[in-house]
């Protein structure tokens, strides 16, 4: 399978995750009506939920060489971390740079890494422990945080986060080293251009400096949409919330301007969690957004 072409860009991934996260549908997703999981459970299982009604979700790196340069979309749970309110990623191992060599690049190729926000399962291989100390990973990178972001989880500041402790020490491993390196950007605004065919939104809700990040290049879009999107139903019903975002009303929000962006355009949604082929073409049916096919994409998968 090659890289995924848009327009002049080429796009793979590499899944670090893929399984069940121990929350049912309607843990994950808190109010939601069991009904709507059911009525969708024809083409949501095996996939995206399990037989036992579980979520099903992936961790992955979307891997974007664009323009003459190489940029990551979010860098997932990294080796050797310490979490210790979700086990299940504590002291995680997997060959993840081994999954980027197997797409021909090295840590010091890469040139730029997003993070669309700052929980744990987003910055993990931005730093990897060199003896006792965390480095950055890919040592020739600028990394891009939202200020907004970067704030509001920051320890030394004045902010509680809704999902603290689940995200303990995560700002202390994987972002603060990057500042002390010198290669932490904090950006502002409601965008950020990176350069002609990528650019970061400020996309608030899931927490409040999340953002997009929007790839326009010959004619062709595709939207990266973080964790707006934790499941397929999300398309047509907006209005679910995961059980992880800060604030729901305003995810939700954002998650409409998102899909009306995206089914306006006809373009591609490449969300943080998707199993599977994990691209969605988005279109409107009936005047709504509505998945219209899957984009089949090179994937390095190094899940357990």
């Amino acid at each position: 399978m090659d890289e995924l072409q848009i327009g002049e860009a080429l796009v793979a991934r590499v899944v670090e995750f893929s399984a069940p996260v121990g929350l049912s549908t309607t843990d994950f997703f808190p109010g939601s009506d069991p009904a709507l999981w059911q009525e969708a459970s024809d083409w949501l299982v095996p996939e995206f939920v399990g037989p036992d009604g579980q979520v099903r979700t992936a961790v992955q790196t979307w891997v974007v060489r664009s323009e003459g340069k190489v940029v990551l979309i979010d860098t997932g749970l990294g080796n050797d971390k310490e979490r210790p309110y979700v086990p299940v990623w504590s002291h995680y191992s997997s060959d993840f740079l081994g999954g980027l060599a197997s797409l021909g690049i090295a840590p010091q190729d890469v040139d730029v890494v997003i993070n669309t926000h700052l929980h744990l399962d987003h910055v993990g291989w931005n730093t990897r422990l060199n003896g006792r100390e965390w480095v950055p990973t890919f040592p020739n990178a600028t990394y891009l945080v939202h200020r907004i972001e970067h704030d509001f989880w920051d320890p030394q500041g004045p902010h509680t986060p809704g999902f603290g402790r689940g995200n303990q020490n995560a700002f202390e491993d994987s972002v603060a080293p990057l500042a002390a390196a010198g290669q932490l950007q904090l950006w502002e605004g409601d965008s950020h251009r990176l350069d002609g065919s990528l650019t970061l939104h400020l996309a608030e809700g899931h927490t409040p400096g999340s953002a997009v990040v929007a790839l326009h290049s010959a004619q062709e879009s595709a939207l990266f949409a973080g964790d707006l999107l934790h499941s397929p139903l999300q398309v047509t019903q907006p209005h679910l919330a995961s059980c992880f975002c800060e604030d729901p009303a305003r995810a939700a929000a954002s998650r409409e301007r998102l899909l009306a962006d995206a089914a306006d355009r006809g373009c591609l949604i490449l969300p943080a969690h998707f199993r599977g082929t994990g691209v969605a073409r988005i279109t409107r049916r009936d005047g709504r957004p509505a998945i219209d096919g899957w984009e089949p994409i090179l994937t390095s998968s190094v899940a357990g």
